[in-house]
């Protein structure tokens, strides 16, 4: 049986990939990540497919950033697909919009703070203003919450600290850069455990490559389902 607390990336090159390995994964996942990737290789009939035909939740990961009136737009549209996730950058003008977007729907977006896979290296380089990672995700956070979103993307590292905050009652973090005891790190560098990021106060965690690079994915994601349960 599936615990919808883990997403499962589908990080592969095409629906068609992606379709395989969700029947290799079979019951015991329920809830996918298709990101931008994907796009051009079928991901939206593929989040289609998997939402209606197989009963699966879907979180599409379009980190949407463009001018209010374009974020509106296209968010009502991705809504049409009945999506159960929809990322949009942090920024509180892009959230309000896809908010507007949204509005009807059962859809939920989810902000962006800052990408786990960057940092503060990263940050000087893209002009961002000084300070720690962990400061500035919970400052971006507390502004999308206020803005309007209905969750926001994190670090585990930094789950604590967001939950933390008044603005975060009642809303969802969700929480790539997670990797199992003993997998590699691969492109992210701010990582904790399954049950470490769930214990900080993720809702969610989501993995990609140690589920799908694995030589069992549907043992290496019952493995993780073990950890989240123990």
């Amino acid at each position: 049986m599936s615990d919808d607390r883990l997403i499962v990336a589908l990080d592969v090159p095409n629906a068609l990939e992606g379709l395989q390995l969700a029947e290799q994964l079979g019951d015991s996942v329920g809830f996918y990540k298709i990101g931008l990737g994907m796009l051009t290789g079928g991901g939206l009939a593929l989040a289609n497919e998997l939402k209606q035909d197989h009963g699966k939740r879907i979180f599409l990961d379009m980190k949407l950033f463009d001018i209010g009136a374009t974020i509106e737009a296209a968010v009502r549209g991705l809504a049409q697909f009945d999506l159960d996730f929809l990322t949009v950058h942090g920024d509180p003008h892009v959230v309000r919009a896809a908010r507007e977007g949204a509005a009807g729907s059962q859809t939920k977006i989810l902000a962006v703070t800052i990408l786990t896979s960057l940092d503060r290296a990263d940050l000087d380089a893209g002009l961002i203003k000084p300070g720690d990672i962990p400061d500035l995700v919970t400052e971006r956070a507390g502004r999308a919450f206020e803005a309007g979103a209905d969750g926001v993307i994190a670090s585990p590292q930094e789950a604590a600290m967001i939950r933390a905050l008044p603005e975060a009652a009642g809303r969802l973090i969700v929480t790539p850069g997670v990797r199992p005891a003993g997998a590699a790190l691969g492109d992210q560098k701010r990582v904790a455990t399954p049950a470490q990021a769930l214990a900080d106060g993720a809702d969610h965690i989501v993995v990609g490559r140690p589920v799908w690079a694995a030589p069992d994915p549907a043992k290496a994601a019952r493995d993780i389902l073990g950890e989240i349960a123990g």
